[in-house]
């Protein structure tokens, strides 16, 4: 079975035990559309790739320890 998309169920249910504080029967009688109503809007967030991080490292360079200091 090759589906590009793998649920990762410990961290679904820590999410469900955990966050959303429910017991485990109650959890595994959820439906999908119910859990992803409790859990809420997807976030729009995008992961920070190495350019971005690039491109912050630029921005914002780290200052020399003691250069400002008062």
């Amino acid at each position: 079975m090759s589906d590009a998309r793998v649920f990762d169920w410990p961290a679904l249910l820590r999410v469900g035990l955990s966050g959303l504080g429910l017991p485990p029967a109650e959890f595994w009688s959820l439906t999908p559309a119910e859990l992803q109503l409790m859990l809420g809007p997807p976030s729009e967030a995008t992961p920070l790739l190495s350019e971005g991080l690039a491109a912050l490292m630029v921005a914002y360079p780290d200052k020399v320890k003691g250069a400002d200091d008062a």
